[in-house]
Order: structure tokens, then C-alpha cells, then sequence
């Protein structure tokens, strides 16, 4: 006797919307995260370096920093 598995009848279609509302969220995210860090450099480019030496991260490390590649516990690239 031959089986038969569902998923041979489906068509592609039926993973094609999933799949176009996938890319669009990972496309949307990456937009928020772009302008989330945009912000976050803005934010630390307006202290003034006494207080971003309290915080461990030097001036040129503020890019670094925000995308977490900066070790928190020693101030230097990971």
C-alpha cells in the first residue's frame, strides 16, 4: 500500500506570504535598530569625556560601544 504525505499536495503559495512578512520584519527591525542606534551615538557624542571615562568608553569608542563590542568591564574591543 503507498502513503501519500500531506504536504506533496500543498502548493508553494501557501509559503509565500509567510515568507514576504518574514523579510519585511527583518527589514523593519533592522530600520528601528539602525535609528535606535543612531540615537544611542547621539546621546553619548553629547557628554563631555569626564563622563564618558566615568562610564568606561572613550570618544572614539562610542560607535564600538553601542553595537556591544565594547567589554563593559574593561573598556577595550572584544
Amino acid at each position: 500500500m503507498t502513503t501519500i504525505s500531506q504536504t506533496a499536495g500543498q502548493s508553494a503559495s501557501r509559503k509565500s506570504p509567510a515568507g514576504f512578512f518574514g523579510v519585511l520584519a527583518g527589514w523593519v527591525n533592522g530600520i528601528v535598530t539602525y535609528f535606535a542606534h543612531r540615537e544611542a551615538v547621539k546621546t553619548l557624542s553629547e557628554l563631555d569625556d569626564r563622563a564618558l571615562r566615568d562610564i568606561g568608553v572613550e570618544r572614539s569608542q562610542i560607535e564600538s560601544a553601542v553595537r556591544g563590542m565594547i567589554d563593559p568591564m574593561y573598556g577595550r574591543m572584544m
